[in-house]
């Protein structure tokens, strides 16, 4: 049988456990007044339990900062991502002779190691207190990650890493980075390209870099010293360049155009001399290109309707096809009607006109009467012989593709043969019309040195020398006694031809807004250089009447700079004429008006 305790039994057990809390009390009560007592026999024990106790707090905080400023967690971890974020080498980028287009310079960027970061608050007020373009909630959230790398700041300024510094924050350190440079601002910038914050080419040659695997490959683990990359070389001249778009800017300013744009090819090799479009950017601080897209390259990216300059193809097709030689006649006394449309000249002459003359006098019937003896399939195998029907590919990635007629029909190939109803990109017009001068060579253009063996091993026949030296002699009568005289510049003999294009607005053409481009060579006789100057609704000056057409602004431009460009490529001016300029056509007995002044 099992008892159950009564009231006496509780009261006991209550009791003992009130006289134990009592002694226990009483106990700690002796404790606390020997510790604390003021009694000089005891003082000096107390003093060193005291002075042990924080001498090793003192040394646990002592570890844990010097654990913070000269630890990495882990270090490799660091290094690898360090060697993944800063920006890689790139070869310095030279002219023709040269001169420096583009470098790397040595700098500066700050980065953090969110973990190591003690007070991340404090770390951000100090921070952006002295980089205040930094954003102080982006960075307040970079160093809340748990990333073991973040970049702070890129590419700081000696006096903003100094005050960094001084800022003494753990875990907030620098790193040596490349930085890209372009001594020469604007000028060739559409060609030289630029590069991103992390050095990795986002357009033009510098693009073409990476693309060639020619700049530090960037691997995690991979050293590259800067000087082992070698320089790379482009046909670009300088000083040629800086004199086109000096040109180029006073003409946009002068003829009040909304855009301009330039190119001198060298006709022996195919390398791009200079090449500029207005309005540009400064690599430098590219922003305005990326935002504004009226900063693209219309030598390339852009294509248009090139005007009357696409004549000298049609001409060559129908003298090279066997059609027609110097000596045929067109007749051009009336409008030329297909259907519902009518194609007539704007300075017309209402009567027969040799095929010389139809150059001369820019008879877009005459063009039309030439292109449709050959035929539309003809005209089709032709231009695409002349690389006009697909995409220009050089070494500079942007490119555009033509805008062909969908149902080429005869109506088609009469507008294409005087320069409507075909759009191209102007660096391709010029490969062909450099081609049609050269003695019949076709090459694609280059924006990297090229040797004239070279060029011509890469080259192949497009037309006969005939042909070519034809129309060497019919842009030189464009000089002459054609639409071409504002270029005619004295001690070069000069080539050119001239094109006026309508603009389609709204999906019509437009009576007073015009695209003008001007091309010519020099000399006529064995021409180096092929210029090419164009506008973008060029206005019409008192002094030219009010005309706006290519003449009075592509030509005049296109004169200053062979005036300019000539003798900065040791082309000093001629004091006479050549002998026998035009030997094939002489021995035919062509060619001998050339040189006639005077218009008909």
């Amino acid at each position: 049988m099992i008892e159950t305790p009564g009231p006496e039994a509780d009261e006991i057990a209550a009791h003992q456990a009130a006289a134990r809390r009592a002694g226990l009390i009483a106990r700690l009560g002796g404790l606390a007044r020997r510790l604390f007592s003021a009694r000089l026999d005891k003082s000096a024990g107390r003093i060193r339990f005291i002075a042990l106790a924080m001498a090793l707090a003192y040394v646990g905080i002592g570890v844990k900062l010097v654990s913070l400023g000269v630890s990495h967690d882990p270090p490799q971890t660091l290094r690898v991502a360090a060697d993944q974020a800063v920006s890689g080498a790139r070869p310095d980028l030279l002219d023709r002779n040269g001169e420096i287009l583009a470098t790397d310079v040595k700098t500066m960027s700050v980065f953090a190691e969110p973990r190591r970061i003690i007070d991340k608050d404090e770390a951000v007020e100090l921070i952006t207190a002295v980089l205040p373009d930094v954003d102080a909630k982006e960075l307040r959230e970079r160093l809340g990650s748990k990333k073991g790398f973040v970049w702070v700041k890129r590419q700081v300024t000696a006096k903003e890493q100094e005050e960094i510094f001084h800022l003494g924050l753990p875990g907030v350190g620098f790193l040596p980075e490349n930085k890209r440079v372009y001594p020469n601002g604007p000028i060739g910038a559409h060609v030289i390209g630029f590069v991103d914050t992390d050095n990795i080419g986002i357009a033009g040659m510098e693009k073409y870099l990476d693309q060639q695997s020619l700049t530090d490959p960037h691997v995690p683990g991979f050293v590259l010293d800067p000087a082992a990359l070698k320089p790379v070389k482009l046909s670009l001249d300088l000083k040629a360049t800086h004199a086109l778009r000096d040109e180029l800017v006073a003409g946009l300013a002068r003829f009040k155009a909304k855009a301009a744009a330039g190119a001198i090819l060298d006709v022996t090799t195919g390398e791009v001399i200079a090449l500029e479009s207005l309005p540009d950017f400064d690599p430098n601080d590219p922003a305005d290109f990326i935002k504004d897209p009226t900063r693209i390259n219309r030598l390339n990216v852009g294509v248009y309707e090139m005007g009357s300059t696409f004549k000298a193809l049609s001409l060559a097709m129908a003298l090279d096809s066997g059609k027609v030689t110097l000596n045929s006649r067109i007749d051009a006394r009336d409008s030329l009607r297909y259907g519902h449309f009518t194609i007539h000249d704007f300075h017309a002459t209402h009567r027969v006109l040799t095929v010389p003359e139809v150059f001369t006098h820019s008879s877009n019937i005459g063009a039309a009467r030439l292109a449709l003896m050959v035929g539309v399939e003809g005209h089709q195998a032709f231009l695409r012989k002349m690389g006009q029907l697909d995409r220009l590919r050089t070494e500079l990635p942007e490119s555009a593709e033509p805008l062909v007629p969908k149902h080429w029909g005869e109506l088609n190939t009469m507008t294409i043969a005087f320069g409507q109803g075909l759009n191209v990109a102007p660096l391709q017009a010029m490969m062909a019309v450099a081609a049609l001068v050269n003695g019949g060579e076709m090459m694609t253009p280059t924006f990297l040195p090229r040797s004239a063996a070279d060029a011509r091993a890469a080259s192949r026949p497009v037309i006969s020398p005939q042909t070519s030296e034809s129309m060497r002699y019919l842009m030189r009568s464009n000089a002459t006694h054609g639409s071409a005289g504002f270029a005619n510049i004295p001690g070069y003999y000069v080539g050119g031809k001239t094109g006026t294009a309508d603009k389609i607005v709204n999906g019509r053409y437009s009576q007073d807004k015009v695209f003008t481009t001007f091309m010519a060579i020099a000399p006529s006789d064995k021409p180096k250089y092929l210029y090419l100057v164009m506008y973008d609704e060029p206005q019409g000056l008192p002094e030219d009447g009010g005309y706006h057409t290519a003449a009075h602004n592509a030509g005049r431009t296109t004169g200053n700079l062979i005036t300019r460009i000539e003798p900065l490529e040791g082309v000093p001016p001629a004091d006479h004429f050549p002998d026998q300029p035009f030997p094939i056509l002489a021995r035919l007995g062509l060619g001998g008006d050339a040189d006639r002044i005077g218009k008909e």
